[in-house]
């Protein structure tokens, strides 16, 4: 079995950063701390124009947080440092000065909607359908949440967070603006972001900087806020009804 990584390549000024789990792409803190310094750094690489975000395996893109992870969380620190890691994922994309590009080529859960939130420009696979599961599980979206509510907007989120039992079809994520383009095979997908990334590359570095930074505008607060939510998070995990909810996966 493949063992979870994150890595990045970079060639001809696009750096690909791709995570994997075998446990459908979930997101353990180790590979959340990875994911958001790996991110980074290629924000701060001169050599790099573009960024292009996807994930290993050809099914699911992401199943959000670490079942595994989140059994064993006994303690309010910890559930807040757990939820942090997806607040500072979150925050790396929001802060990198260069467009990040999403590769997403199927089913995406809770955390997972988060990262394809806040790429800048996402693109997917007709298999791509999202939900948002979290108050299944006795917690909610709440660090995702300003992402996802970023792009769909509180009527589109608020939509799937509620109806937490749901997938939506990414043909429904497409027309609320969280997938710029959807590909009926991964084959079409790859060739696309290859071509778009390419094509980004040809823009002023300076330009997409400022562009970034007017596109993100009014989320300044989310240092704070994602980790105020993170708090949130933490407490509820330890709650009666998510332990009662979490012996399902154990």
């Amino acid at each position: 079995m493949t063992k979870p990584y994150v890595k990045k390549d970079i060639k001809d000024k696009i750096a690909t950063i791709e995570f994997f789990h075998p446990a459908h792409n979930s997101l353990p803190s180790d590979i959340l701390a990875k994911l958001a310094s790996t991110i980074t750094d290629a924000g701060k690489d001169d050599e790099v124009l573009v960024l292009i975000l996807k994930s290993g395996g050809n099914r699911t893109f992401c199943a959000g947080a670490s079942f595994k992870e989140l059994i064993s969380i006994n303690d309010e620190v910890t559930g807040e440092t757990f939820f942090s890691g997806f607040a500072n994922v979150i925050n790396a994309m929001r802060k990198c000065p260069k467009f990040i590009i999403g590769r997403v080529q199927g089913k995406t859960v809770g955390g997972g909607v988060g990262l394809a939130s806040a790429m800048d420009y996402c693109m997917a696979t007709q298999h791509s359908a999202i939900k948002l599961s979290e108050l299944n599980l006795g917690i909610g979206p709440f660090v995702v949440g300003p992402a996802v509510e970023r792009k769909l907007g509180v009527s589109g989120m608020s939509q799937i967070a509620i109806d937490a039992n749901s997938f939506y079809s990414a043909e429904w994520a497409n027309q609320k603006g969280l997938f710029a383009k959807v590909f009926d095979t991964t084959e079409e997908l790859d060739l696309a972001v290859e071509e778009f990334a390419k094509n980004v590359c040809e823009y002023n570095p300076e330009a997409v900087k400022h562009m970034k930074q007017m596109f993100w505008r009014g989320t300044e607060d989310w240092d704070e806020l994602l980790l105020e939510r993170a708090k949130i998070s933490g407490k509820l995990v330890l709650s009666s009804f998510t332990k009662e909810k979490l012996k399902r996966f154990e």
